[in-house]
């Protein structure tokens, strides 16, 4: 097996060190109708990234019955989910691949960012019970280093199917706080049939909307002979996206509305400075955040403010991008991953969304790419137990009628809804 290593990024503030960059571009508006010219939105194949993968890295594909569904999943990377496509081989790619660095066959110090549509993570990055920083280091860039385990270790393949596949792992992390946590970890990923989707979802689809999601169940286990206390630290589950942006690539999240006193405040928009109001638009129930990697902006939601379900439309490719995952009722326990000691370190946000762009003026953006996270709750688990975070992708194309019914059903949003906010066709 060709081994490389993994992609691990937090965005916090380490994106001024990586110079590796892969520029998707997004060039022509579409009209009305889908997509027909394979060269409008940034149109890359599922096969062509796949087939330049497999030069670099183990590529296992997943299918549903009928074929048309495609995942792509690197034991390399951790099981990430690299990239799928809705349409057999020649269908879009909706993973961002970092080609750059794939070319490079570099290992780079403190992280490897080599991209895929959802990646295994760890937290927390920041704080005194971070995994990320050793005991006593300083909080700054230079002595950040993302864990081997979530970055350059491959995940062991436990069993597989032509829908599904499981990956595990046996590892150990010290945090900063110098507490040791053994622990097991296991991966599914799954494709989804129609009327699984249809379960999950409940929205109706018919032959004419082209559907690939994939449901991944991640667990881990404490293997020790310790509790994993709040006084020591815990650790969470952390699940991240990357994605193909586009100039016309609306980010869609409904929030709990409600009084600040109560709930706090509905997003956290300051992890790179003040996110301009022309870049996020608070409405009841919803935010719109753009998503065309052209500004380095991060926006996160707290456990009393988040919904299980957030997504994403590419106004050029006409895409619809839903994610799902399993929020637990009244838990409010989230590793904090501030880049400080904290007095709060189980304050953090559930839901996070990342836009790419150049770190200072004249600078070349990461990618560039949008995120969409999830999170787990802080996992204090006993000797023996076991902690899971289950996340669905979803990515559906057709025509703005049908996907209307979808996002309205799941996000509450219409598409013209969803195009008015920054006054997209």
């Amino acid at each position: 097996m060709k081994h490389f290593r993994s992609f691990k990024l937090k965005f916090t503030l380490i994106y001024i060190v990586m110079l590796s960059v892969f520029l998707v571009g997004c060039k022509s508006k579409e009209s009305d109708k889908k997509v027909d010219n394979k060269d409008e939105a940034g149109y890359i194949s599922y096969a062509d990234d796949v087939a330049f993968m497999k030069d670099y890295i183990d590529v296992l594909e997943l299918t549903d019955a009928s074929g048309k569904a495609k995942v792509a999943v690197s034991k390399a990377l951790q099981g990430r989910v690299m990239t799928s496509s809705s349409s057999n081989n020649e269908g879009r790619s909706y993973g961002w691949i970092n080609r750059a660095l794939f070319k490079s066959k570099d290992t780079l110090e403190h992280i490897n960012v080599f991209g895929g549509e959802e990646r295994f993570w760890i937290g927390p990055e920041g704080g005194q019970f971070s995994i990320f920083f050793k005991k006593g280091s300083a909080f700054t860039l230079d002595d950040w280093y993302t864990p081997k385990l979530i970055d350059l270790e491959p995940f062991d393949v436990e069993k597989s199917a032509t829908n599904a596949v499981t990956f595990s792992k046996k590892a150990s992390l010290v945090n900063y706080s110098g507490f040791k946590f053994d622990f097991g970890i296991e991966r599914e990923v799954k494709v989804l049939s129609t009327q699984e989707i249809t379960k999950a979802l409940g929205v109706e689809l018919n032959d004419e909307i082209n559907v690939v999601a994939y449901q991944t169940t991640n667990s881990l286990t404490n293997l020790g002979d310790a509790n994993w206390e709040k006084e020591t630290g815990l650790l969470s589950i952390w699940l991240l996206g990357m994605f193909n942006p586009s100039p016309e690539t609306t980010i869609v999240i409904p929030y709990i509305s409600g009084d600040e006193v109560e709930l706090g405040i509905p997003v956290n928009d300051d992890y790179f400075g003040k996110v301009p109001s022309e870049r996020l638009i608070v409405k009841e129930n919803t935010l719109y955040f753009q998503g065309d990697g052209e500004f380095r902006s991060k926006i996160g939601l707290s456990p009393k403010r988040a919904k299980n379900v957030l997504g994403s439309y590419d106004a050029l490719s006409k895409t619809l991008t839903i994610v799902k995952y399993n929020k637990p009722e009244a838990v409010t326990d989230y590793v904090n991953s501030l880049w400080e000691l904290q007095d709060k370190p189980y304050s953090g946000d559930v839901v996070n969304s990342y836009n790419d762009g150049a770190p200072k003026p004249g600078e070349k953006p990461l990618g560039p790419f949008y995120e969409l996270e999830t999170s787990s709750p802080a996992l204090n688990l006993k000797v023996g137990e076991r902690g899971v975070h289950i996340q669905l992708t979803s990515h559906f194309e057709g025509s703005t009628e049908q996907l209307t019914k979808i996002s309205e059903k799941v996000l509450g949003v219409s598409i013209s809804e969803i195009n008015n906010v920054f006054n997209l066709k």
